[in-house]
């Protein structure tokens, strides 16, 4: 509309003659309209920074009123943990408050019980002083009227009475020397069997000629003839070269191969059994084969502790103790793979230790290690304890892992806790099912057995049968044994578990009495 005036204006004026203010209106008109276009776009611009600027600062607002609360609420929770710790340490502090005010009115009462019995300790003293004059008169009294009865002086009498005394002693010492006798004839009886049975479990398992014997099959009975060798010389050489007995008899196509110790054993069956295959016997292949067999069997054995210390997670070994750690391969207890048993051993420890909170690695290796003295102790005199021990000290192995060692029969103090859990484990390994050759039904009867019998006692509140039944513990009513009365209720335990049970070896009795006070801090 404005540029419809403008036209029609300028076209008045022009045809008035005023064209010069026509042009000077219209480009006026021009910048007005610049102008105002330029007045709109900074309106605009502006708006929209102010609404960009209200924006930034909300989110500004925003973060800032997020990162408060955050930190309010860490605050919060912090604030709150540290009031439940103050609790319970005034809980704790209150309970030993407590525990503290019991002990001293008990120890109270024991003063006073102590001064009575003091008081009455002097009363009584009085009186038996009193009575010990009048006994004195009594006495001499009566051995005047006895010598005037008897017609006999004091020295007679007591010479009478000596005699009499001495024939009566020399009767009691009899008595006393037989029974002692036969109680030394007994515990030797105990003893020699005992050793019997050690010397047993150390060499041979429940069936000796599982652990003992190696058999050998062969082509056909004209193998045995050659295996014999002219005049015997190449059965000679080989029971020489291996170190075992070799039983040829009557049984067709088989050769029994006999020794104590399982390499020995293991390196015999293999040599005869590639002798065989190459057909050629004589007694110097039979030593070249016997050498390379070693050394097969050599490594056979430290890839064997390889694997076994793989298994469990133990990477940081020396090889030699790898290698004798692999001759457990072949090693049995009560036909139980020693090897197995300590694989198995090993991670029940490192079981335990992880839900223990303790050393993981030294229960494991301590677990993994603590039967290595079985692997030598055909070669070396000693416990397989006391050899395992030697042997770990030789290698710098830690003091921790042989201390567990040490104590896992009980022979010496167990002084951690990864040392008590190769005990359990050694125990578990070996009483499971199966694990080693005894009758199920027999073994859990001889556990009830003795659970029977501890109960038997009064006083007895709980019993548990533990270390494969070589140990029962029994829990007792503080409120009816004392504590010296423990040290009795052992003993008879024991005798009675001697009398009517069978069982090898020994068995531990211990006797607990405590009171404990328990309480959760919520």
């Amino acid at each position: 509309m404005d540029g419809t005036y403008l036209f029609m204006t300028a076209g008045v004026l022009s045809m008035g003659g005023g064209g010069f203010l026509c042009g000077y209106l219209l480009r006026k008109f021009r910048v007005e309209r610049k102008l105002r276009s330029v007045e709109e776009e900074t309106r605009r611009l502006r708006e929209t920074a102010d609404k960009e600027l209200e924006g930034k600062r909300k989110e500004a607002m925003l973060e800032a009123k997020e990162h408060w609360f955050r930190a309010k609420t860490e605050f919060e929770h912090e604030t709150t943990e540290r009031r439940k710790e103050l609790q319970r340490f005034e809980q704790r502090i209150s309970q030993r408050e407590t525990s503290l005010d019991r002990r001293t009115e008990m120890l109270d009462r024991r003063e006073k019980e102590l001064s009575r019995r003091e008081r009455r300790i002097a009363e009584t003293e009085e009186k038996v002083a009193a009575i010990e004059v009048r006994t004195q008169q009594v006495l001499e009294e009566e051995l005047r009227q006895l010598e005037h009865i008897s017609g006999l002086t004091v020295s007679e009498a007591k010479e009478e009475l000596r005699q009499r005394l001495i024939s009566e002693v020399k009767h009691d010492a009899a008595e006393e020397a037989r029974r002692i006798l036969e109680e030394a004839r007994e515990n030797a009886r105990k003893k020699a069997a005992e050793i019997i049975v050690l010397a047993i479990e150390r060499y041979a398992a429940d069936h000796v000629a599982e652990s003992t014997v190696s058999v050998v099959d062969l082509p056909n009975d004209e193998m045995k003839g050659r295996i014999i060798g002219r005049e015997g010389r190449n059965i000679r050489a080989l029971e020489m070269a291996t170190g075992v007995d070799l039983i040829i008899d009557d049984t067709p196509e088989t050769v029994l191969i006999s020794a104590f110790d399982p390499i020995r054993r293991e390196i015999a069956r293999l040599t005869l059994e590639r002798l065989i295959a190459d057909g050629r016997i004589h007694p110097a292949r039979i030593e070249e084969m016997v050498e390379k067999v070693k050394k097969e069997l050599d490594d056979i054995t430290y890839q064997a502790g390889v694997d076994a210390a793989f298994e469990v997670g133990i990477t940081d070994m020396h090889p030699d103790l790898l290698r004798i750690l692999g001759r457990l391969k072949y090693r049995t207890s009560y036909t139980q793979n020693v090897l197995r048993h300590s694989v198995e051993c090993a991670t029940l420890c490192g079981i335990m230790a992880v839900e223990l909170g303790v050393d993981q690695r030294i229960a494991k290796r301590a677990g993994l290690l603590h039967d290595i003295g079985k692997a030598l102790d055909h070669q070396l005199e000693g416990t397989h304890i006391s050899i395992g021990v030697d042997l770990l000290r030789k290698y710098n192995e830690p003091e921790a892992v042989i201390n567990a060692i040490e104590a896992h029969h009980d022979d010496v103090e167990a002084r951690s806790i990864e040392a008590v859990l190769v005990q359990a484990a050694d125990a578990l390994s070996a009483a499971r099912p199966g694990a080693r050759r005894e009758m199920l039904q027999t073994y859990v009867q001889r556990l009830a057995k003795m659970e029977e019998i501890a109960e038997s006692f009064e006083g007895v509140e709980k019993t548990y049968a533990i270390q494969a039944g070589r140990e029962i513990r029994v829990v007792v009513v503080p409120e009816k044994v004392h504590d010296a009365g423990t040290v009795f209720l052992a003993q008879d335990i024991a005798k009675k578990i001697e009398r009517e049970c069978t069982y090898p070896g020994h068995i531990k009795v211990t006797v607990l009495r405590e009171t404990r006070a328990v309480d959760y801090a919520k």
